[in-house]
């Protein structure tokens, strides 16, 4: 456990310094550049570069995109862009993974609506946090995820889902962000899991570019998501990747 915890630390870190260090004028290949230095410096590698071929040191995506984004030199960072980051570090074969999104450079005169969108899909993950309970299921989890996005009208992405993580970049159980008939693996005691609601403004539908990476709404409507690895207890989770700094 103490090296998932190591892991967990360092992704939460990379993902803590890029909040502080990203601005308007930054190419997204910069972020991913920087990334890559954080990363290195805390001793690990990406658990991202390389997967399925997947070309980017972190996911970075941009406004209507949702999950997957490849740094570009193309991409400039304006002032008002809401950015997701996604973050995977391996450290001695093992690894953590976290997510968040943000508004680059000045947020005061944010639109109500993505005030929203980013406060919802960051409530949705505290609260899924709160069901992931030893004897519960995987659907308690979701129900929660899910009931903050109806009550706030936001579409939920269904393609992709949070799961467990540790030892591996993916592994079971699934956890989807919204609800079926299936009540899902039951949660015991040394489980670690990543939620990660990913909510739009619109449509819950999403594509994917000719990259065959880039994921985004299929209205063009904004996207967030945020994502937490926990260690399921016996009382409450334990959230491995809060914000601290290593």
């Amino acid at each position: 456990m103490c090296g998932i915890r190591k892991a967990a630390a360092a992704a939460a870190t990379v993902r803590e310094r890029l909040r502080q260090m990203i601005f308007p004028g930054m190419s997204t290949l910069q972020v991913d550049e920087l990334a890559y230095c954080i990363i290195a410096q805390l001793g690990g590698v990406s658990a991202f570069f390389g997967y399925k071929n997947f070309p980017g040191q972190i996911c970075i995506s941009l406004n209507d995109e949702v999950v997957h984004g490849i740094g570009s030199t193309g991409k400039i960072l304006c002032s008002g862009d809401l950015i997701s980051v996604d973050i995977g570090v391996s450290i001695d074969s093992f690894i953590g993974d976290t997510a968040a999104s943000f508004i680059v450079g000045d947020a005061s005169p944010l639109q109500a609506d993505v005030r929203m969108l980013l406060e919802k899909t960051h409530e949705a993950l505290i609260s899924g946090i709160g069901a992931a309970k030893a004897g519960n299921r995987v659907r308690d989890i979701s129900a929660a995820v899910e009931k903050v996005a109806k009550l706030a009208n936001l579409g939920v992405v269904r393609e992709y889902v949070g799961h467990g993580v540790g030892c591996a970049l993916h592994e079971p159980p699934e956890i989807p962000n919204f609800t079926s008939k299936n009540t899902g693996t039951l949660l015991r005691d040394g489980m670690v899991l990543a939620i990660e609601p990913m909510f739009n403004l619109g449509t819950y539908k999403v594509k994917t570019d000719k990259d065959r990476w880039t994921v985004r709404t299929a209205d063009g409507r904004l996207s967030a998501h945020f994502e937490h690895m926990i260690l399921i207890n016996s009382d409450k989770p334990e959230v491995l990747t809060w914000p601290k700094m290593m």
